[in-house]
């Protein structure tokens, strides 16, 4: 993570690209103490399936197993800056195996929230859309 959460020095788009996807990792290798720095305790996610969950909830689910992530590719991210946060927009393949019944892999359409908070952006919110 070293160079995407305090370097002041980085474009600020990149930046927060690097995070996401730093975030995107730690969910699909399970680097639990990553994922945790880089969501907000704030933070909640809207599902694929409408399910509306908290930062404990969801990372809780993840570290369990309850969710696991075989494959999440993002494409090309696109970031929105006002003030403070920003919002990031992009589409991604996934593979996800949820309750122990793997799920057919799909693309999906994601916007997150990240507010900028001691220095480090933070993911606060999460939603998230299939695409047909």
């Amino acid at each position: 993570m070293k160079g995407t959460m305090n370097n002041p020095l980085a474009d600020p788009t990149e930046q927060l690209r690097s995070v996401e996807r730093t975030r995107i990792q730690a969910l699909v290798s399970g680097d639990m103490a990553v994922a945790r720095l880089l969501h907000s305790p704030a933070f909640q996610i809207i599902t694929a399936i409408g399910e509306n969950m908290s930062r404990d909830e969801y990372l809780s689910a993840v570290e369990s197993g309850t969710v696991q992530y075989v494959r999440w590719e993002p494409g090309d991210i696109a970031v929105r800056f006002h003030g403070d946060a920003a919002v990031l927009r992009y589409q991604a393949r996934r593979e996800v195996i949820f309750g122990g019944s793997p799920m057919p892999p799909a693309s999906y359409w994601h916007t997150d929230l990240y507010e900028l908070t001691d220095g480090a952006w933070r993911a606060v919110w999460s939603h998230i859309t299939e695409i047909y």
